[in-house]
Formats: structure tokens, sequence, C-alpha cells
């Protein structure tokens, strides 16, 4: 039962155990677990690249790199995983999101204990042929997780974007913890690195098995092959174009706004506090951590909040709180009024990724992409490659007029975007 505007209640097929259009069962055990089921892959992500980036400082000394040595390796999984993110789209459309989450969900930890350990120049080779393998499955796993949402979103008539990208941040919270403990503990990282992929291949077994059905977002050979031609670049400029409407356009560009702004926070935040407001370390690391506690947070009880406001006003509101916040940051005199203002700003950017990514992968066939798979796949891309280049492109930008002014120049972007991109929503 559900109440309605003027106190009545009336009868959803969520409360009475009917089946979705794709006949999956609504019935509340069977939502619960296909809900827990949904999130277990981007728990598993963010575990995963967590245990991944705490290790990056050993590669670096067994390996004898030097930085710009180590920065080049490490572009690798970032080019293959934006190859990958291409291809998603179509294997979506052709096999379904749960088989390619499946398959995803196996391959990226899988190819974590792939890594070789660092002993010298030798092994680098191996270590490059690794480095293309976990980012491809990154792009693969990315795409059809939020995909596989999207499908449970409809099927369901309930929320979990939110949700399901809260535990990508509790996943890379844990991970973090836990791999630091394993380096402190004196693990070897081909132990550490078994023991996350160990726990990570036996949940995405379990969870794998509560997935939808392939059938519920296949759209078969057909459209799957107009797509592909599409993502390999063999379809028609005019077809190309017709891909980005303007309204995925500005859903895209606001989504990397926003991870442009997160990205800056773990890159540069403690940076700002300690050299500009003059923290101590430890106080600095309370920028990112404030920030991303809050954002957690946010997105825990976003579907609540998408469900009950729904999505327009809870972004603009989210949105207020996310420029509130940046202005409070740009304007702290001191450490402790700017963490505050981290806090706020990871408070109201929480909930503005999933709910775009929930409103292009529901507008997939109107945004001229030819399904929710292929229209998350365009969104992810421009998002993955803000939240990547962004960090650099302010520390240019500081180099040139100061961080704080900076940080100034960002919030007018962040205000601009936001004030065209969520109408859109």
């Amino acid at each position: 039962m559900a109440e309605t505007e003027n106190g009545t209640v009336e009868e959803t097929e969520e409360n009475t155990g009917k089946a979705g259009p794709g006949g999956a069962v609504r019935d509340a055990p069977g939502v619960r677990r296909l809900r827990w089921a949904s999130m277990a892959p981007f728990f598993l992500t963010g575990f995963v690249f967590a245990s991944y980036f705490v290790q990056i400082p050993v590669w670096k000394t067994g390996f004898g790199l030097s930085e710009g040595a180590l920065g080049l390796l490490l572009i690798v999984p970032i080019l293959t995983g934006l190859v990958a993110m291409q291809a998603t789209g179509s294997l979506v459309a052709r096999f379904g999101s749960a088989p390619v989450v499946r398959v995803a969900a196996l391959a990226l930890p899988l190819s974590l204990v792939a890594f070789v350990p660092p002993s010298s120049a030798d092994s680098v080779l191996g270590f490059v042929v690794v480095l293309a393998v976990f980012g491809a499955a990154d792009g693969l796993i990315d795409v059809s997780m939020n995909a596989h949402a999207i499908a449970v979103e409809k099927e369901t008539g309930r929320h979990i974007m939110n949700s399901c990208h809260a535990a990508w941040s509790i996943g890379s919270a844990v991970g973090s913890l836990l791999g630091g403990a394993a380096i402190k503990a004196g693990l070897t990282l081909t132990a550490h690195y078994a023991a996350v992929g160990a726990a990570m291949v036996a949940l995405a077994l379990v969870a794998g098995r509560h997935l939808l059905p392939a059938r519920t977002d296949r759209v078969g050979k057909v459209a799957a092959g107009d797509a592909k031609k599409r993502d390999t670049g063999t379809a028609t400029r005019a077809g190309v174009l017709s891909g980005w409407s303007t309204r995925l356009l500005l859903l895209g560009l606001t989504g990397t706004v926003v991870l442009v702004c997160s990205g800056v926070v773990g890159n540069w935040g403690g940076v700002y506090l300690h050299e500009k407001l003059g923290a101590t370390l430890a106080t600095a690391s309370l920028a990112y951590i404030a920030y991303s506690a809050c954002e957690a947070g946010g997105r825990l009880v976003g579907d609540r909040l998408h469900a009950r406001f729904g999505a327009r006003a809870l972004v603009n509101r989210g949105g207020a709180i996310a420029v509130v916040g940046l202005t409070v940051v740009v304007l702290a005199p001191g450490p402790v009024i700017a963490v505050v203002g981290f806090a706020l700003f990871g408070l109201g950017l929480s909930v503005l990724v999933p709910v775009i990514f929930s409103s292009v992968g529901h507008g997939g066939d109107d945004l001229d992409a030819g399904s929710a798979a292929h229209a998350l796949a365009k969104v992810n891309t421009m998002t993955y490659s803000g939240l990547l280049i962004g960090p650099v492109l302010v520390g240019w930008f500081a180099g040139a007029f100061g961080l704080r002014t900076t940080l100034a120049g960002l919030l007018v972007l962040l205000v601009v975007t936001l004030a065209a991109g969520l109408r859109k929503v």
C-alpha cells in the first residue's frame, strides 16, 4: 500500500507481490534481495580499487620507478577503462546487464590477484598487461552495474541508485582501512590481493545469483549490432552526433563537474587546509574525511529523499547545499570552518551523481542514445574523464592564480553548471 498526497492509501505492485514488466517478483523479500545484490558490485568495485590504490607506493619502490614513469603506467588502466566503457553499451544491449555484471564482478578481483609482486624492472611488462586488463574490467563493471541498477528501479518501482553509490563509498572506505592494516601487518602484496580476491569473488558469486534475469534489459541482436556500429565508429557521422542530445550532454557535463569537485577535494582539500589556512597535517586530513563521510551518509538516505521529494527537488536542494559548502570553504578564515564547509559540500554533492545517472538511465530512449546502457556509457565516459583530469587542471590553475582563487573559480563553474544541467533532471 502507498499513501497518496490527499492521505488516502492506494495499492501498488510493490506491496501486493505482483511481477514487474520483465517478470521479476516484486514481493518484499525478493525486492530486498534484489536491492542488496545490486549494491554488491558497487561495494566490490570500491573495495577492490581502494586495495589497488594503497599498494601503489609499494609498486613504485619495488619496480624502482620514477614519479614520471609511474604516472605513465597508471594511465594504462584509465585508457583501457574508457575503451571498455564504449563497448559495454552494446554488450548490455545484446546480453542484458546482469550477465555482464556477473562476468565483470569476477574479472575485476581476479585481475587484482594477477598483479605480479614488484621485484625488478624485468617484471614491469607483466604489470602493464595486468593494469590494462584491470582497467578494462573496471570500465565494464562501471557501466553495466549502473545499467542493472536502472533496470531494477524500472522493475520494482523503487529508487536504489543512491544506495548503490553509497555502497561504493563504503566499500572504498573499508578497503582503504583493511589495506592499510594489511601493509602495517607486513602482509605481502600477493597475500593481501589473494585475500581481497577470494572475498570479492565469493561476494560476486553470491550476489550474482540474485540479479535480474538477462531478458529484463536485453534489446536483441539487431539493436545491439546497430549500437556496436555506433560505438566502434563505423556509423555515419550523423548517427554518432544523433547519440548526443542536448539533455544528455547537459546531464553529462553536470555529472562531470560534480565529479571534478569530488576529485579536487580528495587531491587538494588537505593541501588547502595545510598550506593556505595553517592547519596541521592531522587536521588537514579532515577535509576529505568530512567530505567523504557526509557524502556516504547523504547517499544512504538519498533514495528515501528521492522517493519523498522527487528528483528535481532533491537535486536542487542538494546543489544549493553544495554551493553553500564550497562558498564556506573559499571564504573560511580558518581550518575548522573550512572543514564544516567540506562536510556541507560532500552532503550536497552526494545525491547529484546518483540522481543524474538515474535520470539518464530512465530517459535512455528519449535521449537519442539507443538504450539506457548506451546513454550511461556516454555519461560515464564524461564523468570518469572529469574525475581524472579535473584535479590536474586545478593544479595548473592553482600554480598560476593561487589555490583559493582557483576554488572560487570552481565555485562559479559549479553554480553555472548546476543552474543549466539540473533543469534537465
